[in-house]
């Protein structure tokens, strides 16, 4: 086995993990939140759950960019982002920095302050939910159009 079939695996590893854990969390921690908690304590109660996993979240989005990275680099694909049937490669990169900017910016520098702070946790709670129901099916998206891309769908 090559370092390219090494990387390979590692990020579809790492992308079952992360997307994985986006896929419990948004259709198992949310829906248990809710049931088990009045509105105006769910916010909390999902704050204490998601502490937990925040680490291994930003360790399988790490991975993922690292294995994407060097396989982009190791076979020189740059130009690949440029064409527009390599849609999923640009929706890949997309995602990733989306969730790399929340987990290692925005969710230690802002959004736990703000959870912490929140008038509105009712509120703030619901907008949590609806962000990972989006990205959510977004990373099913990109799962779906990267095994298609790579394997000669688009």
């Amino acid at each position: 086995m090559d370092d390219f079939e090494i990387a390979r695996s590692l990020h579809v590893l790492a992308v079952v993990m992360w997307i994985g854990g986006v896929a419990f969390v948004t259709t198992v921690i949310f829906p248990a939140v809710r049931r088990s908690n009045e509105a105006h304590d769910q916010l909390s109660a999902f704050e204490a759950i998601e502490r937990n996993f925040a680490p291994q979240a930003r360790v399988w989005v790490l991975v993922a960019g690292l294995t994407g990275f060097w396989m982009v680099y190791r076979a020189n694909l740059w130009t690949w982002f440029l064409a527009p049937h390599n849609w999923w490669l640009q929706a890949m990169l997309g995602l990733w920095l989306i969730f790399a900017t929340m987990l290692f910016i925005l969710e230690p520098l802002v959004i736990h302050r703000r959870m912490k702070a929140s008038t509105r946790p009712e509120a703030d709670f619901n907008r949590l939910e609806r962000m990972h129901r989006v990205l959510f099916v977004i990373g099913l998206i990109v799962i779906v159009g990267g095994v298609g891309g790579v394997h000669g769908l688009f």
